[in-house]
């Protein structure tokens, strides 16, 4: 033991974290289960030679042992960021996999944003080439707005920890075609939305929030008018047969009301800009594998968004030109 100690350390010292000191360090964590140090070389040579199953294991198992070991922390950090930025290598993996939402929970927003980016962007981007995103994007040049895509390049963002989220482009102070992620940590679920939403809160950097605000609000009363006269039911049905559930606040989705509470609540809502957020659309749940399976697959989550925008759709324009 002794020895194989000498041998993993001296590895260590000259940056060798190759096949030679993995199975040294892993012959030492068989002989000495309690040896720390051991554990965290080993996950060091398994991050290096990409085996972030391996490395994670061992990290968690050093950080079991002594939960203050901050290399053992930061590696495992380093794990979550390089197996997000690992080349996709099949279709059936582009998509969103369980483990970026466990990543997103994971990592301080910023990293995360980093670490995700990629896959996000490609979901943007193939969002535009889409039949409802151009049918937005001419109502808005209708009516003065400019654009020529839905989604500009590098237009999603960090919100709260365990959540990445993007809006059509010009969308801040109108009702937003809006994606978000959001991770179990610390939200409850890991899940995706899609749909409609109001950000009638002046918080942030944005120019004009006073204003903004007011804009918002005004569109909100719209859609809530809209929803009383003519959509009140075309809407309940929607959720009922498509996983909808509306959000407010500062929570995840209302799981808890059922489609015509939840399109009570829209419609009587009497504090929005107090609450903050609203938004109405479709939920995908990580842990639901009919809904995995769609999040796993970039071109299912495509279709998926394109079907869920194309419903909200009319129900957006009614609000948008009245």
């Amino acid at each position: 033991m002794v020895a194989l100690e000498r041998r993993a350390i001296e590895f260590a010292k000259l940056g060798n974290f190759g096949t030679d000191a993995l199975e040294v360090n892993r012959e030492l964590t068989r002989v000495a289960p309690s040896n720390q140090g051991a554990w965290t070389r080993l996950g060091r040579c398994c991050l290096e030679l990409q085996q972030f199953d391996q490395a994670t294991e061992a990290f968690n198992r050093a950080l079991e042992l002594n939960p203050t070991n901050n290399i053992a922390k930061s590696l495992h950090q380093e794990v979550l960021r390089r197996r997000a930025r690992a080349p996709v290598h099949s279709d059936a993996a582009s998509g969103f996999t369980p483990q970026d939402f466990y990543t997103l929970g994971q990592l301080a927003s910023a990293d995360a944003v980093r670490a995700l980016g990629s896959k996000f962007e490609s979901l943007l981007m193939s969002l535009n080439e889409q039949r409802t995103s151009a049918r937005i994007v001419d109502t808005r040049n209708r009516a003065g707005q400019s654009g020529s895509k839905l989604f500009r390049r590098n237009s999603f963002y960090s919100g709260m920890h365990g959540h990445i989220f993007a809006f059509h482009h010009g969308g801040r102070w109108e009702p937003q075609f809006n994606l978000g992620m959001f991770s179990a940590n610390p939200w409850g679920d890991n899940s995706f939305r899609v749909g409609l939403g109001f950000n009638m809160s002046p918080a942030g950097s944005d120019p004009d929030r006073e204003a903004g605000q007011a804009n918002t609000l005004a569109w909100f009363e719209r859609f809530q008018q809209q929803v009383a006269r003519t959509w009140r039911g075309h809407i309940v049905e929607w959720m009922s047969r498509s996983g909808g559930f509306i959000q407010f606040g500062e929570r995840g989705p209302a799981t808890d009301l059922l489609p015509k509470d939840a399109v009570e609540w829209l419609v009587n809502c009497r504090n929005p800009s107090g609450i903050g957020w609203v938004f109405v659309g479709r939920w995908l749940f990580v842990d639901k594998p009919e809904d995995a399976a769609v999040l796993g697959e970039m071109r299912k989550l495509v279709a998926e968004v394109e079907d869920t925008y194309a419903a909200l759709f009319p129900l957006w324009v009614s609000v948008y030109s009245e």
